[in-house]
């Protein structure tokens, strides 16, 4: 049995498939049976043989594209598609439906157009199907989206010059949160790590668990440690050098690597028991301070 890992779809979805092609390269356009019907795709990979045993309800690449098939593509995406889109909005305009059509996507095959759109909440959009699938015979999908999605779906290139994370090979869309960017030091700046759907970018994601991981080796600010030369107060650390900026006693700063500290102390010069870790915030716990704030 073949298989193929093949980009489908106008969320650029990637999954494998099997394949009746033995010999196919990456970036190779075909067309493929998927569980919304016949669709035009595009390879992200070599085809590869997998026993037949293990190969169970994936999708099919059919056969590589004909000029017939390139002809049939353009005249979706140049004339139908944009009609389509024209027509739906206009729909939408005159049944006043609160919501936003931000993309339409018609399969190859004809077996279904997914009208994506953005709303603030739930719209009963019944009326429009009927009008739609009566104007177009077939079947009809309204598919609300967020944010994210809509730069999937017109995106293009981001502020690396590469082509956004979303439409290029993520699967899902992980939420990313602020203190990521904190970890990994990056400016806070939202123009300069925002992506094209205005939130922050998903590539603060990818890091995040080996900064945290890093941020783990060291010492918490305002402990106190000590190496073979100099002991003090952390005043600051980097994560990715693992050095440690301490002040000694006579108020001198010095650099030093993380795996050169011997020993670990709490606040205010406390020892700390065992690895140095006596709580996850770095501070002495209530025991150890007599039951003090």
């Amino acid at each position: 049995m073949y298989l193929a890992p093949v980009r489908y779809g106008r969320m650029n979805t990637t999954e494998t498939f099997t394949s009746r092609v033995d010999r196919l390269a990456a970036d190779e356009d075909v067309i493929v049976r998927t569980q919304r019907g016949i669709e035009w795709g595009t390879t992200a990979g070599a085809v590869f043989e997998q026993d037949r045993d293990e190969v169970k309800g994936l999708g099919e690449v059919l056969r590589c594209v004909t000029e017939a098939d390139r002809r049939i593509h353009e005249h979706i995406e140049r004339v139908k598609q944009p009609a389509e889109m024209t027509y739906c909005m206009e729909q939408i305009r005159r049944l006043d439906l609160p919501m936003k059509l931000a993309a339409v996507e018609h399969l190859f095959g004809g077996d279904k157009i997914i009208f994506y759109f953005l709303a603030d909440g739930r719209v009963d959009f019944r009326q429009l199907v009927k009008e739609l699938a009566r104007n177009y015979r077939t079947r009809i999908d309204m598919r609300q989206i967020g944010v994210r999605d809509e730069a999937r779906l017109l995106g293009d290139y981001e502020h690396c010059g590469r082509e956004l994370c979303c439409r290029r090979f993520m699967r899902k869309l992980e939420p990313v949160a602020m203190r990521m960017a904190k970890l990994q030091k990056t400016t806070l700046d939202p123009s300069k790590i925002s992506g094209h759907c205005g939130r922050l970018m998903c590539c603060l994601r990818f890091e995040d668990e080996i900064y945290a991981q890093l941020k783990r080796e060291l010492p918490h600010k305002g402990t106190y440690v000590a190496t073979d030369n100099v002991e003090g107060e952390v005043l600051d650390y980097d994560v990715l050098k693992q050095t440690c900026l301490l002040e000694n006693s006579d108020g001198d700063r010095v650099t030093v690597r993380a795996d050169e500290i011997t020993e670990r102390r709490g606040k205010r010069g406390r020892r700390r028991s065992g690895n140095g870790n006596a709580n996850e915030n770095g501070a002495d716990n209530k025991e150890d301070r007599g039951g003090t704030p």
